[in-house]
Order: structure tokens, then C-alpha cells, then sequence
């Protein structure tokens, strides 16, 4: 499996995932269009373009087409998957989420109606899981996420950037020494030059992503956000309240530094958290969380949490265990009692990797900044 999810490309296809990507490849002279897949555009407007090329072998994944386009272009070679009626999202979408986006309309309006609550009604409904028009919207998002996901991962490798997971439990609030300190993490590992990736959700998630993206704020107005953000402690009683907290704090910033945040529907109680700049949300879980763990080539940080972080924990030793010394990633447990008597994980850490490559990637420390140190080192 590739970091994303997304199938491995084939070097005899070409991704068209923008309207000026596709003119461009026009008006460059192309003839044919044998190996193209075109994704979620409007197409409206090239038919000329699309009759003077030749239409064998190529993909068409929810585009738009003037009428009669779309007949033609079958008889002429082409497959053509067509939007899916009655889904409250684009299943072939070229790009991750934004907050705003999964958002929209928070600021007047309940969370109940923004888009990230409606596709999550949509994927509750009684058996929606087991029935094939449904099962097949779901697999072809999560593909399409997974591509899109894939190229920002190259895109960080490209500038020189790694990424680093912060995992941590969901229940921190704001206002807590917790919550601080995840912030603090993401806001170290963000001026360090690394791109933070988290779960997504509320907790310690949200506040690695929030440090992350306030990262070039001064640090008395980071420390001033925190204290306004702790008016509001946590999503419940009111989802709503919550996200206009965050969005506030957004639109006050705007242009922060980029994080990802991978949440997933499958836990759609648990809303997505405004900081992170890029979503790629998912539904099926065992997937995301698969992907989120493959995803962090500079290592991740274990932040104390209980039951979802310990999984994490050693799904991600089961990888490192297994895996060739070139491809092990630093494990950083933090919070020497939490994990060595609380949850006493560090222990059996310990025990699996006693005489294996991995035995000098794994650490226990007490504070976010011997955290950073130790990935520095």
C-alpha cells in the first residue's frame, strides 16, 4: 500500500484533475486522449476540444459534459463513470477537504445542517452500509481522497518537509494542560519545518493542528488563543458552538500554516476540527487509520490517550517491527506515567523490540520539548 490508500499509478495514465490542466494538454497540441482520467470537471464548453481527439482508452469520472457529449464520447472509445444521484458528496473529487468546506454555513446555521453532518446522516442510514449503490459512492471517495492525499505527501517530500503524527486522545479539553501541551507540539514541530498529521478530530488532535497553523504567530497571541478557545472546553453540549470558536480564531488568522487532519465518518459523533488546513476524510476507518500511520515518514509522537492511541501505538510498532531498518520511523511515547504505569504500553514496547532494528527508535519522555529533541537527534 502506498501512504494514501490510492492505487498505484500506472506510467501509461495521466491524471486531469483541473479544468486549466485539461486545456493546456489541448492547447498543447494533444491528439489523443488514450490513458487520460478526468475527474469531477465541468467540461461544459469543450466540445469541439473533446470531438477533434481521439477518445479510445479514456476515463471520464464525474465530469460534465454539453448535452450529447457524453454519448458521443462512448461511442467513441471512451469509458464514462457518471455522477451518483441521491449522494450528498462528489465521489471522484480531485482534492482533500477544507474546514471551510466540511463547514459551511456554521456561522449561521447548526452543525446538524453543514455538509460534514449531512454526509454522515447519509452514511447512518438504515442499511446504507449494505446496499451496493451506497458501498460503491463510499469505496470511490476514499479512492479519490486517497490520490489526493497522495500528492500533497509528495508535494511535502518535494520541499524537503516530513511529516510527523501527533496521536493523542479525543478527550482533551480546551483550557487543559493537555490540550496546551499538544498545542505547543504542533506549534515546535510546525517551526521546525515539519508538516503535522493528525487523526482530525477534537482533543489533543485539534490542538496539534492548531499549533501547527499558528505556528508564525507571536507567542502571546498563541497563548491568548488558547485561553479564548477554553470559553468553549469541548464539542459537546453543542457541536455547533465549538466549530464557531475555532472558525473565529481561523478568520481572525487567516493563512496559517498547513497541517493535515485524517478523520474519518465511521466515528461521525467525533466532528472534524477547523485547524487542520487540509481534511482528507474517509469512510472506512480501518483504511484511514492505516493510511494515517503510513503517512508519517519523520515519525510520530504518542501524546497520552487511552484506548484508540494505544491501537495506534501498536499498529504502528507491528509495522516497525516487521519492516526493512531503511523504512523505521522514530516512536516518541510521551508521558512517562501514563504509559508506563496507567496504561503501562511503554513495557510491552519495550519487550517487542528488544534486539530488533527498532529498539533504537523508540522513546519514552515527559515533555513536548524533549519530544522535539528526540526527533532532532
Amino acid at each position: 500500500m502506498n501512504p494514501s490508500g490510492s492505487l498505484n499509478p500506472s506510467p501509461r495514465t495521466l491524471e486531469v484533475e483541473s479544468l486549466s490542466g485539461f486545456d493546456r494538454l489541448v492547447s498543447s497540441g494533444a491528439k489523443t486522449m488514450h490513458g487520460w482520467h478526468a475527474q469531477s470537471l465541468d467540461l461544459r464548453g469543450r466540445a469541439p476540444a473533446l470531438a477533434a481527439m481521439d477518445a479510445e482508452g479514456a476515463v471520464f469520472l464525474g465530469c460534465t459534459f454539453d448535452p450529447g457529449v457524453e454519448d458521443a464520447l462512448r461511442r467513441r472509445g471512451a469509458l464514462i463513470f457518471p455522477k451518483l444521484a441521491g449522494v450528498p458528496f462528489d465521489a471522484y473529487r480531485a482534492e482533500l477537504y477544507t474546514p471551510q468546506e466540511l463547514y459551511a454555513g456554521i456561522r449561521d446555521t447548526p452543525y446538524e445542517e453543514t455538509p460534514d453532518a449531512l454526509v454522515y446522516q447519509w452514511s447512518i442510514r438504515p442499511g446504507q452500509r449494505h446496499r451496493l449503490d451506497a458501498t460503491l459512492a463510499a469505496a470511490l471517495h476514499d479512492h479519490a481522497i486517497g490520490d489526493a492525499l497522495d500528492e500533497l505527501s509528495r508535494s511535502a517530500r518535494d520541499g524537503g518537509r516530513t511529516i510527523v503524527g501527533v496521536m493523542g486522545g479525543h478527550a482533551a479539553q480546551r483550557g487543559s494542560p493537555g490540550f496546551a501541551d499538544a498545542a505547543s507540539l504542533g506549534r515546535l514541530l510546525a517551526r521546525s519545518g515539519r508538516m503535522v498529521a493528525t487523526g482530525g478530530g477534537p482533543g489533543a488532535m485539534e490542538a496539534a493542528n492548531l499549533g501547527a497553523y499558528l505556528s508564525e504567530a507571536p507567542e502571546e497571541e498563541f497563548r491568548a488563543v488558547l485561553v479564548e478557545l477554553a470559553a468553549v472546553p469541548g464539542f459537546r453540549p453543542s457541536v455547533s458552538a465549538w466549530a464557531r470558536a475555532a472558525a473565529a480564531v481561523v478568520e481572525r488568522y487567516p493563512g496559517g500554516t498547513a497541517s493535515v487532519g485524517i478523520p474519518t465518518w465511521f466515528y461521525g459523533h467525533e466532528p472534524p476540527n477547523y485547524f487542520a488546513t487540509r481534511i482528507a476524510k474517509y469512510f472506512a476507518n480501518a483504511v484511514r487509520e492505516a493510511i494515517l500511520l503510513g503517512l508519517c515518514n519523520g515519525g510520530i509522537v504518542f501524546l497520552p490517550g487511552a484506548a484508540g492511541t494505544v491501537q495506534e501505538i501498536f499498529q504502528d510498532a507491528c509495522e516497525n517491527y516487521y519492516g526493512a531498518p531503511e523504512t523505521l520511523t522514530p516512536m516518541v511515547l510521551v508521558g512517562r506515567d501514563h504509559w508506563e504505569r496507567r496504561y503501562p504500553t511503554w513495557p510491552m514496547l519495550q519487550s517487542l523490540a528488544a534486539g530488533r532494528a527498532m529498539e533504537e527508535r523508540i522513546f519514552l519522555v515527559d515533555s513536548v520539548d524533549e519530544a522535539l529533541a528526540v526527533l532532532d537527534s
